[in-house]
């Protein structure tokens, strides 16, 4: 006897619970039962669950009855000629998709060569556990499951080739890579997903080695003539866009060049761009403060007496302005209309950027890093072959993350390039280290993939071997450029007087506890009086009662204090004002917050 569950609900017993198990999966297998219908049967309680509901993952597995898979090569034949389909073969029940639950009950094996009689399923394909991403990275299975995650996680953030109508696209931020590349070291599913249309990195010259220190910490070092010949350089878009708005009264935006009367008008330097409509011409370079869209709006707030007041019906400046470090150039205008009905007009912006300090690479194993320096292409390391490398990595950062698949894939990228191949890195798959070394050897190099090294300064041999080969490197999407944030006078919060949050407001950088112990640290405690003074104040406190007191104007401006009048004896203290708002809140709470005050002299 077995209790029997559908989606967690109690429904009944049931007798002969193996033989009913096996009867709903061989219904399943017929398409009595729908195939997304999933059973699992613990055994220690005796359970049967029947899940149906939504949320659940599910992969494929190939069938196998007594010790045989049921996919044959007439299968493989038919899918070939497309005379089946993937569908057909799930009706047909020789593949079925389980879920976790249902798994518990099944034996998989890898490979047909692994199948007993016990089995009960099939991998498709050994790589199979891994998603479309994680099965990008070649020599996977060489690596920590960590370091894969990351890899594949990075590869979503590199530049690449997003879409063939990108001049066509309003997209909010868009990148695009100049040349991109397609690996020399690729996997299977590089071709099944066509890879080569949408390409994300380019392979470069890679020498594992240090150089003065500038590649610690995983950065890495760039060739500055790789660089200007157009290494990993790409354009980012960005689009700014303003409609027409229509408001009561029929009142509307108008989109032209604002006349001088306008309440809020710039200056004539800040529409300098605008054309006569009031859109800027494309090609035009813009920096901040620069209009792009010139718009003006009804004023606020109109009562109906005001509609025949002369001096209320100047018009206000709302134009579209670029914001705070922001530049580029005007690349694509487009007029058309919002799904109101409104006008709209959006202008796209396009800035080259070209690899400098800051910006981060990585490869498809997790080894991210930022760049630490761009060598002049006088001082950059050479080989006796006269290779220059693209990119210095350090060698550090393997030895910790033991990620062998990045030693690999420069291994497989030398035999690559030199033989004029593909290398398959397929997770499970992939081609053999010795086969690899062995064909490196044959091609007139060390098989270890290591080369005799000169100082491009000195012209000295290298002590050691440099490592080196080719790799897939990508550039991602953080660069230094949409990062940098600076401020010496700014403006400020109304409440606190303290400099305003985040880049595009103009913000400062918040010093915080921690931070302060750093100076302390360093013996630069001094340096904290001009940190922490952002919203300084001198407040006159009553010695007497310890309360804030106040400046009387009519009084010429004389310091009174709100207990004993003006007859007390007033100090001027100097404070944050966050402290000042604090005891504000005190006194409105009814609470009296005394400041004992001691002469410091």
């Amino acid at each position: 006897m077995a209790d029997l569950y559908i989606n967690s609900k109690y429904l009944g017993p049931v007798e002969n619970d193996q033989q009913f198990v096996a009867e709903f999966k061989d219904l399943r297998r017929k398409s009595s039962l729908p195939e997304d219908v999933n059973i699992y049967h613990d055994h220690e309680t005796k359970d049967i669950y029947i899940l149906t509901d939504e949320g659940r993952a599910r992969r494929p597995l190939i069938i196998v009855k007594d010790g045989k898979p049921l996919l044959t090569d007439k299968h493989l034949e038919q899918l070939k000629n497309g005379e089946i389909t993937w569908v057909d073969l799930v009706r047909q029940g020789v593949i079925e998709y389980l879920d976790a639950a249902e798994e518990e009950n099944a034996l998989v094996a890898y490979t047909p060569e692994e199948l007993t009689g016990q089995h009960t399923h099939l991998e498709i394909t050994m790589g199979s556990m891994c998603g479309i991403t994680t099965s990008l990275v070649p020599f996977s299975n060489r690596a920590p499951s960590s370091r894969v995650i990351i890899g594949s996680k990075n590869q979503k953030q590199a530049l690449g080739f997003y879409a063939a109508n990108y001049y066509l696209r309003m997209d909010m931020d868009a990148n695009l890579l100049h040349y991109p590349q397609l690996p020399i070291v690729k996997t299977k599913i590089h071709d099944v997903t066509g890879y080569e249309e949408h390409p994300s990195g380019q392979n470069m010259v890679v020498a594992v080695m240090c150089y003065d220190g500038y590649n610690m910490e995983d950065g890495v070092i760039l060739n500055k003539a790789s660089v200007e010949r157009g290494l990993a350089r790409s354009t980012y878009f960005r689009p700014v866009s303003a409609e027409e708005l229509r408001y009561s009264g029929g009142l509307v935006d108008e989109v032209s060049i604002p006349d001088k009367d306008v309440k809020g008008y710039r200056s004539e330097h800040d529409y300098r761009f605008l054309e006569e409509d009031g859109i800027i011409y494309p090609e035009s370079k813009v920096n901040e403060g620069d209009v792009i869209i010139g718009r003006t709006s009804p004023p606020r707030f109109l009562s109906s007496l005001d509609e025949y007041n002369l001096s209320a019906a100047i018009r206000r400046e709302s134009s579209i302005a670029l914001k705070h470090g922001e530049k580029g150039v005007a690349d694509f205008v487009v007029i058309t209309e919002n799904e109101e009905g409104n006008k709209l007009i959006q202008v796209r912006l396009r800035e080259e950027r070209v690899p400098e300090i800051g910006d981060k690479f990585t490869s498809r194993h997790g080894q991210k890093g930022v760049t630490g320096i761009l060598i002049p292409p006088q001082d950059i390391p050479f080989s006796t072959r006269g290779i220059v490398p693209d990119l210095i990595f350090t060698p550090h950062g393997v030895s910790s993350r033991m990620t062998i698949s990045h030693l690999m894939e420069l291994i497989g990228g030398k035999v690559g390039a030199l033989s004029g191949r593909f290398v398959d890195g397929t997770l499970f798959e992939a081609e053999d280290e010795t086969s690899l070394r062995e064909e490196l050897l044959q091609l007139g190099f060390r098989d270890d993939g290591t080369e005799i090294f000169f100082d491009g300064r000195t012209g000295k041999q290298m002590l050691a071997n440099i490592f080196v080969g080719n790799m897939y490197y990508l550039r991602l999407r953080h660069m230094v450029a949409n990062k940098m944030q600076s401020r010496a006078r700014g403006p400020i919060q109304l409440l606190t007087r303290q400099p305003t949050e985040g880049k595009a407001k103009e913000g400062g950088l918040r010093l915080g506890e921690m931070e302060k112990d750093t100076f302390i640290a360093h013996g630069a405690s001094l340096l904290l009086k001009e940190r922490f003074d952002s919203d300084k104040v001198v407040i006159p406190v009553c010695n007497e009662s310890g309360l804030m007191g106040y400046y009387d104007l009519r009084k010429n401006g004389k310091a009174i204090s709100p207990l004993h009048g003006e007859d007390a004896k007033v100090s001027n203290i100097e404070m944050s004002y966050a402290f000042k708002l604090l005891l504000d809140e005190f006194r409105s709470l009814g609470i009296y917050s005394k400041l004992n005050l001691i002469n410091k002299y």
